[in-house]
């Protein structure tokens, strides 16, 4: 991760202004170091359970980062059919992966089956369907909403009343009665309320929530929590206390097993958790522009980049890794793109100037896998430091690319 030493910015021991003297900018910058250690912290905390961590692929899925996780031993948490596939193309056995698709048609949860990984399946139309289809021959997790508000913004909180996300905890009589009439191999229960979750006890809540679901069903394998750990933002940020819900979960987890007759396994599937510290995403000041109110600093990427900033009202602090020593000076950072997009408002940052380098924190997780080509932009590159060394994972887009996909049509002639 982005680390300032002797007066210089380094990621993974590698200055970061050289990375991008090699790589170009805009550009993604990866640290599989700061990977590594999320995903052993939260084994630690965890230690003493039948645990299972799946990497929730949709946060960051280059193909290379999904292998690291891969050799790390975690498992791979999907949400549509193409995940599946690019987790098998990673390496991924089957049964590591489990495909939780929302409002998908049967004939993608048949493709999944086709490949043999995991179902997780958050509608009662669609598991009757499957049922039908299947009947006890193939597992199914089910999927339930607790009905917990909870999340760092309305738009990630997915497990409220209102949510399209998951089965009712008030339908569990529809749900048992629709499993015995189909006899369902139900193998699985998940829930998964929301990101940026601080406070311990939402999850510990939403457990208690699980456990009572769960003892509907004789014959499971796993109980799955989802996700949704918050990390730091800023320096003094506050963040999710894994170490504290490792220990009280895991207590309430024996428990639970013990009453149930025998050890489950306790699943994780962090996807921001585990890449969103590694990530860096650098780009450079076009221009500086001056109004009766305001200094905006201009750089060569927006929206279409990085978007979290507009959409989710998201924060990343912002370095001059050019000019850190500089005393901070307030700038407005904006797009390039013919749209308002603006990443952060009346910012305190090192004095900026044409030509130099701004870096984002927190850069690693719905990034660049939210990326697009609006306004005909082509999509940056990103780089991959492990042990020392750059590597590229993705070049950078050009013309070709942009119409790769396109059928240009045989105009007839006047």
């Amino acid at each position: 991760m982005l680390q300032l030493k002797n007066d210089h910015y380094e990621i993974g021991g590698l200055d970061v202004r050289q990375i991008c003297e090699d790589f170009g900018s805009p550009l993604y910058i990866y640290d599989t170091a700061k990977m590594e250690a999320q995903y052993k912290r939260l084994q630690k905390a965890f230690k003493g359970s039948k645990l299972k961590i799946n990497y929730a692929c949709k946060a960051l899925s280059n193909i290379n980062v999904l292998r690291f996780f891969q050799q790390l031993g975690a498992g791979l948490d999907t949400v549509s059919i193409q995940e599946v596939e690019l987790g098998l193309r990673a390496g991924f056995a089957a049964e590591e992966i489990i495909y939780t698709p929302n409002g998908v048609s049967m004939a993608e949860i048949e493709k999944a089956v086709a490949h043999g990984v995991r179902i997780n399946i958050d509608n009662l139309s669609i598991l009757e369907q499957f049922g039908a289809k299947y009947g006890n021959s193939y597992p199914v997790c089910i999927r339930m909403n607790p009905h917990i508000m909870a999340g760092g913004h309305s738009k990630i909180s997915v497990g409220h009343i209102d949510s399209k996300f998951g089965i009712s905890i008030h339908q569990r009589r529809h749900l048992e009665r629709l499993v015995q009439s189909l006899n369902l191999n139900v193998e699985g229960v998940h829930m998964h309320t929301g990101s940026d979750i601080l406070d311990v006890d939402t999850f510990l809540v939403g457990a208690q929530l699980l456990f009572d679901v769960a003892r509907d069903f004789p014959d499971l394998k796993y109980l799955d929590f989802g996700s949704g750990f918050k990390v730091p933002y800023k320096a003094d940020d506050i963040a999710t206390n894994v170490e504290e819900l490792g220990q009280k979960m895991t207590g309430m987890f024996k428990e639970f097993c013990a009453e149930y007759g025998r050890e489950l396994e306790i699943e994780f599937e962090p996807g921001k958790f585990l890449v969103s510290e590694s990530g860096t995403f650098c780009c450079q000041v076009n221009g500086l522009k001056q109004t009766t109110a305001t200094v905006f600093a201009q750089v060569d990427t927006g929206m279409n980049h990085l978007i979290r900033p507009m959409f989710y009202d998201a924060y990343h602090h912002i370095e001059n890794i050019s000019n850190p020593k500089a005393d901070p000076r307030v700038y407005t950072v904006v797009g390039y793109i013919c749209e308002t997009d603006t990443f952060a408002n009346d910012r305190q940052i090192a004095e900026v100037r044409q030509g130099d380098i701004l870096a984002f924190r927190n850069a690693g997780a719905y990034c660049f896998t939210m990326a697009n080509n609006y306004n005909s932009r082509y999509k940056p590159a990103e780089v991959l430091v492990h042990k020392g060394k750059a590597h590229l994972i993705t070049r950078r887009q050009n013309l070709e690319d942009l119409l790769h996909n396109q059928v240009e049509m045989e105009w007839p002639q006047k």
